[in-house]
């Protein structure tokens, strides 16, 4: 994927890359994952994995092993600073999901300090063109339940519920 540059002639603002991470982003990757995991356990803290001190290096080891023909962590870049992240695949059938083969975006971060400027849309709209250039007939998220911003931000890309995750702990006695 070419590098996706952009600058806000009006504001004069720094330009913004859209591009393909690479090994020196991996710190940056682990602290938006980091972020990621604080945002949804605080969601849900009994869904979603609990922060630790090792958050950024495991994120960052994780992303880092996302590799391959099917896989795209793109990051979003201003001034020289990784701002957010995406990172997308593509999904063979599942029998289990009782779907086809599909798209899937599995993160997208936004630093909370470049939020509200259309990152996070550019990021999703390239993951999309991504996957779309790859031949995959739909593209597919998840997203926490009581993240309702990134909910209207997916349904103003076109993007529609289909599917509901329920979760039940074992009751106690």
């Amino acid at each position: 994927m070419a590098d996706e540059r952009d600058a806000d002639e009006q504001t004069g603002a720094a330009a913004l890359v859209i591009r393909p991470a690479d090994p020196g982003d991996l710190p940056a990757l682990g602290r938006l994952g980091a972020l990621l995991i604080r945002v949804h356990h605080a969601f849900d803290e009994r869904r979603f994995l609990a922060p630790g001190p090792h958050s950024e290096e495991g994120y960052g080891r994780f992303l880092a092993a996302q590799q391959g023909d099917d896989v795209a962590v793109l990051v979003a870049e201003r001034d020289g600073r990784v701002v957010g992240y995406v990172y997308a695949g593509i999904e063979p059938r599942s029998w289990k999901e009782l779907r086809d083969v599909a798209g899937f975006i599995h993160d997208v971060v936004v630093d909370e300090g470049a939020r509200g400027v259309g990152i996070g849309t550019r990021l999703l709209e390239a993951a999309a063109e991504w996957l779309v250039a790859r031949g995959v007939p739909r593209v597919m998220l998840w997203t926490a339940a009581r993240n309702t911003d990134a909910q209207r931000l997916f349904e103003r890309l076109g993007f529609r519920c289909t599917m509901i995750e329920m979760t039940r702990e074992p009751r106690r006695s």
